[in-house]
């Protein structure tokens, strides 16, 4: 698993397409969230790895990073090769950012 900051992501996404797979609750998500990012909350990782495909690159995202950290280390642990965790989560991204954006 890779960490990269708000900065380094944004700047690893012009290159690159993944699953931008957010981790926290449809309440978080409603308040702000990345565009094209996937709403699949932590306790539904279980069921969407299942039929998620091993191979394609995913960013985890949650609210300050320690969620999406554990998501992304549970992915691995079952076979995903290309896991990346945005550290900081997207407050982070927010404060560095994107300011317009809402935070909580």
């Amino acid at each position: 698993m890779r960490n990269l900051s708000p900065r380094e992501l944004a700047e690893w996404l012009k290159a690159h397409r993944p699953l931008l797979l957010d981790v926290r609750e449809p309440w978080e998500f409603e308040i702000c969230h990345l565009a094209d990012s996937q709403l699949v909350p932590m306790q539904q990782i279980p069921a969407w790895a299942q039929r998620a495909d091993p191979n394609q690159e995913v960013v985890v995202i949650c609210h300050h990073g320690i969620r999406s950290r554990q998501v992304a280390m549970y992915l691995e642990h079952l076979g995903f090769s290309n896991v990346i965790n945005l550290a900081g989560g997207v407050e982070a991204w927010a404060r560095e950012l994107d300011p317009q954006m809402a935070t909580y």
